[in-house]
C-alpha cells in the first residue's frame, strides 16, 4: 500500500499554491509535514485526499491512477484542527456514523467500534454525549471516527492545535501507538518543529509550496540540505552570519575567526554562511574553543525554566535559548559564546555544504 505524487501541482486563480511535487509514502509510516503558515501543507493534504484536483501531475494509490476520483471513492479519512463531532448522537454513534454510510453490518459496526474505543481510551464514555466530554476525549471521539473507517490513508491537520498543553502532550504520545496499531499511513500537518521531532517517522520539511527535504525526522533535523529546511525545521528559527574560508582559518564577519578543522578543513576558500540553533548560544564559556560574539540585548522572553535572549549582532538578528531564568539589562553589550562543533556551512546557492560536527557524531 502506497501513495505517490507525481509531479502534482496546485494553482488557485493563476497563484501556484503548491510547486510540482514527487512523494511517495508507505504503509505503516508515519508522515509529518512541517512548515510555516501558508506553507502549503493543507493544499498538499487535499490533493492526497482528493478534495482538490491537481493542475498536473498524477495522484497514485496502490499502483492505481486516481487522480480524478472522488474523495467518497477514496479510502481517505481526515482530522481537522477544529475537531467536528455530531452533538446530538452519543460517543458510540459518533464513532459508528461512517461505517452506517457504508452499509456495514451491525455486527461489524458494534466490533469495530468498541475496538476503535478501547485503542483510543473512549469506552468508558461510548454512552456520553460529545458536549459531556473533555477537549481532548471530543478529539479522541473525532480520532476515532476517522480510524474506525479502516482508511488507508489518515490525514490529520494540525489536529491538536487548539488542545491545552496537557492534552496535546498526551495526544502526541498516544498517536504514534495509533498508527503503528492500524497499519495505515498517517499524515500529520503542524507548524512546530517540536511537535515532528516528538512524532518521529519521516518528516517533509515545506516552504512557501514546495518540499525541501523528506526523509527520517531525525536525519532531516541533524543534516538539512539547505538553509531553507535548516530555518523551518529550527523553533525559533536557525540563525545564521556570512563568513569566509581563507587557508586554514573560518573568518566571521567581526573579525573573529577559528581553524578549519575536520570538514571544515575541505571547503574551497570562498564565501559561505554559517547556521546555528538558538539552544547551541550560551552566555557564558562553557567550552575552551568556543567563539565570543559581542551582541547588544533587545529582548528577552521567560517560559519558567528558559530564556529567550533577542541580539543584535552588528545588523545580524539572533536568537539564543538559554536555560535558566536570567534577569539581563536591555539595551546593554551581551557576549555570548558558540562552540564551532555546532556550526552547519551552508553555499552562497544555500545548499548544505558541511555539517555540524555534532550532527556527524549522533
Amino acid at each position: 500500500m502506497t501513495l505517490e505524487l507525481r509531479g502534482v501541482s496546485k494553482t488557485v486563480e493563476g497563484q501556484t499554491h503548491i510547486y510540482p511535487t514527487d512523494l511517495t509514502l508507505e504503509k505503516g509510516t508515519m508522515n509529518v509535514l512541517l512548515g510555516p503558515t501558508l506553507s502549503g501543507k493543507t493544499s498538499l493534504m487535499r490533493l492526497m485526499a482528493g478534495l482538490d484536483v491537481p493542475a498536473t501531475g498524477q495522484v497514485i494509490w496502490n499502483d492505481q491512477d486516481v487522480t480524478g476520483q472522488r474523495v467518497q471513492d477514496r479510502k481517505v479519512a481526515m482530522v481537522y484542527q477544529q475537531f467536528i463531532n455530531y452533538p446530538s448522537m452519543s460517543v458510540y454513534d459518533n464513532i459508528a456514523s461512517p461505517m452506517k454510510l457504508m452499509g456495514v453490518n451491525k455486527a461489524e459496526i458494534d466490533a469495530r467500534v468498541r475496538e476503535t474505543a478501547e485503542l483510543m481510551k473512549l469506552t468508558p464514555m461510548l454512552e456520553r454525549k460529545p458536549l459531556e466530554l473533555s477537549g481532548g476525549q471530543q478529539q479522541r471521539c473525532a480520532l476515532a471516527r476517522a480510524l474506525v473507517k479502516n482508511a488507508g490513508l489518515v490525514l490529520l491537520d494540525e489536529p491538536l492545535a487548539n488542545l491545552d498543553y496537557k492534552l496535546r502532550e498526551e495526544l502526541r504520545v498516544e498517536i504514534p501507538k495509533i498508527f503503528e496499531a492500524s497499519g495505515s499511513i498517517f499524515v500529520y500537518a503542524t507548524t512546530e518543529p517540536e511537535e515532528a521531532l516528538l512524532l518521529g517517522g519521516n518528516v517533509a520539511t515545506l516552504s512557501e509550496g514546495r518540499i525541501t527535504q523528506f526523509g527520517p525526522t531525525p536525519s532531516v533535523y541533524r543534516q538539512p540540505v539547505d538553509a531553507t529546511t535548516a530555518r523551518v525545521f529550527s523553533d525559533p528559527p536557525m540563525n545564521f552570519l556570512p563568513i569566509s574560508k581563507t587557508a586554514d582559518r573560518i573568518m566571521f564577519g567581526d573579525g573573529q575567526s577559528t581553524a578549519a578543522t575536520g570538514k571544515l578543513a575541505e571547503l574551497a576558500d570562498g564565501r559561505y554562511t554559517a547556521g546555528f540553533r538558538p539552544n547551541h548560544l550560551e552566555i557564558s564559556q562553557h567550552s575552551a574553543n568556543a567563539m565570543q560574539f559581542a551582541t547588544k540585548l533587545s529582548v528577552t522572553e521567560l517560559t519558567g525554566s528558559e530564556t529567550f535572549v533577542h541580539l543584535d549582532h552588528f545588523g545580524e538578528r539572533w536568537v539564543g535559548l538559554i536555560h535558566g531564568v536570567h534577569e539581563l539589562d536591555l539595551g546593554a553589550r551581551l557576549d555570548v559564546w558558540l562552540d564551532p562543533r555546532h556550526v552547519y556551512i551552508f553555499g552562497e546557492d544555500g545548499k548544505l555544504v558541511a555539517p555540524a560536527a555534532y550532527a556527524l557524531a549522533a
